[in-house]
């Protein structure tokens, strides 16, 4: 169990798999499989649960497209471990791995987060960009920030972005949480919490 506030000291890694056309049945037969192997990670997980279809808000089916996943592990190798050997990766349910070291701005974690684990709207904001950083300093409506931090590289030496989980009342509020003229894309992406519980 996480203890608030607290995790172990070592590199903080945000990743994003992103589910393949047409995996939700095999997704849902790895379920538990995928459960098992987070729960050996539970003392490192900063933030994790699956992205949904459609950010708009207009589908309610819940239809994952994907999963985030916020941890702190001793190296890029074991980041990587943690990514490719998970379990639907291995059975092909996703098509690519957005691997990326992190930095915790907002120093807790998802269990953390003032909100709490239902109601509102979810949100994974999502900027990548290269060069000079752009939101560095998390926003100041941070009550609504369920983890906030930059994306580098494996060094930790170079900027590639920006990734938010947050609730807002809709895509655009989300959006507006990055400074869109500094990055070469923005996507945002509903989600919800992840585990158990």
């Amino acid at each position: 169990m996480l203890t608030p506030g607290r995790h172990p000291a070592g590199t903080e890694f945000f990743t994003y798999h992103r589910d393949r056309a047409h995996s939700e049945a095999l997704r849902r037969e790895l379920r538990e499989e995928h459960w098992s192997y987070m729960d050996g990670f539970a003392a490192e997980m900063i933030a994790r649960g699956p992205t949904l279809a459609d950010a708009d808000g207009t589908r309610t089916d819940g239809t994952p497209t994907g999963s985030v996943h916020i941890l702190d592990l001793p190296d890029p190798e074991a980041a990587r471990a943690f990514a490719f050997d998970e379990p639907c990766y291995q059975a092909g349910v996703y098509r690519d791995v957005l691997l990326r070291r992190w930095r915790n701005l907002l120093g807790r974690t998802m269990a953390e987060f003032p909100g709490g684990r239902t109601g509102g709207h979810r949100y994974l904001v999502l900027g990548l960009g290269t060069g000079s950083p752009a939101d560095l300093t998390p926003p100041p409506e941070r009550e609504e920030l369920i983890a906030y931090g930059p994306l580098l590289s494996d060094d930790g030496s170079a900027w590639l972005g920006t990734a938010a989980l947050l609730r807002a009342p809709g895509p655009d509020a989300a959006r507006a949480v990055l400074t869109a003229d500094r990055y070469a894309a923005v996507e945002v992406h509903r989600r919800q919490f992840g585990g158990r519980g």
